[in-house]
């Protein structure tokens, strides 16, 4: 497992911990995650909008035995506040409806 955030973060990773442990550890501690596979296009896209509005996420590149858990085929999944968005296509949903920005708020992953 890979955190694709450039090293911002004190991502831990304890190597006796379980896989899905470890998964649920970075939903709970992070307000907004990104897991994906490495080279995942849909996932650059999340980023970007996110980006949009401000926040820069946690972004998890897992290995394929990993992301088969978390990650469904051939496309990325996203959480905030622990609570599972879906891919894209939720987070696009979120965003649409005007939801997006006032979750992030309250989750504090966007300031003001």
């Amino acid at each position: 497992m890979n955190g694709g955030d450039g090293g911002k973060r004190g991502l831990t990773i304890d190597g006796g911990e379980a896989p899905e442990k470890r998964i649920e550890r970075l939903i709970r501690e992070n307000p907004v995650v990104i897991f994906s596979r490495r080279g995942c296009c849909m996932c650059h896209v999340m980023r970007r909008l996110l980006a949009t509005v401000g926040v820069h996420p946690t972004v998890i590149e897992l290995e394929d035995a990993e992301a088969a858990a978390i990650v469904p085929p051939g496309s990325p999944a996203v959480f905030i506040g622990g609570d599972p968005v879906g891919g894209l296509e939720g987070l696009m949903a979120l965003h649409l409806s005007g939801r997006l920005v006032p979750r992030l708020h309250e989750v504090g992953a966007l300031a003001g």
